[in-house]
């Protein structure tokens, strides 16, 4: 695989309904990945979890801007170089996350770190573990065959 080609081939989106409340789950997720992507060689699983308030579970619209925003400050620092890979992204039950796939913890926070540089700081926590397998992304579509 070159570095100008994605890992990414066909994004897709899916809706959980939770069973207690019958709030709605996003996901938007990666539904094909590039044949030539080695998987292994982004090891780390960083995401990225933004908490907020809303009665429905949604993210009001002012919030969600922001979100986008936040993910349009990473697009350019991530992309281009197979250096990490943005895998699934889940919104409601006020709570979004965006699970990436890295080949460095160390260097993803610095590239978050430079393109967060000129924004107002976004409102988020970071989990990061090791995953070479992509065990969550595999659980998800496990869960999810219909995806």
């Amino acid at each position: 695989m070159t570095a100008d080609e994605p890992s990414v081939l066909i994004w897709a989106t899916a809706k959980s309904i939770h069973r207690g409340n019958g709030r709605v789950i996003v996901w938007r997720y990666a539904k094909e990945l590039n044949p030539a992507f080695d998987r292994t060689s982004q090891p780390i699983r960083i995401i990225i979890i933004w908490k907020y308030e809303a009665e429905s579970g949604m993210p009001h619209k002012e919030e969600h801007a922001r979100m986008n925003a936040l993910e349009d400050a990473l697009a350019p620092v991530l992309a281009g170089d197979d250096f990490a890979t943005l895998a699934l992204v889940s919104t409601g039950e006020k709570l979004r996350e965006w699970t990436y796939y890295a080949k460095s913890e160390d260097e993803f926070m610095g590239r978050l770190n430079k393109a967060f540089r000129e924004e107002v700081p976004f409102p988020i926590e970071i989990a990061i573990a090791p995953d070479l397998e992509w065990s969550m992304y595999e659980k998800f579509r496990a869960e999810n065959p219909a995806v």
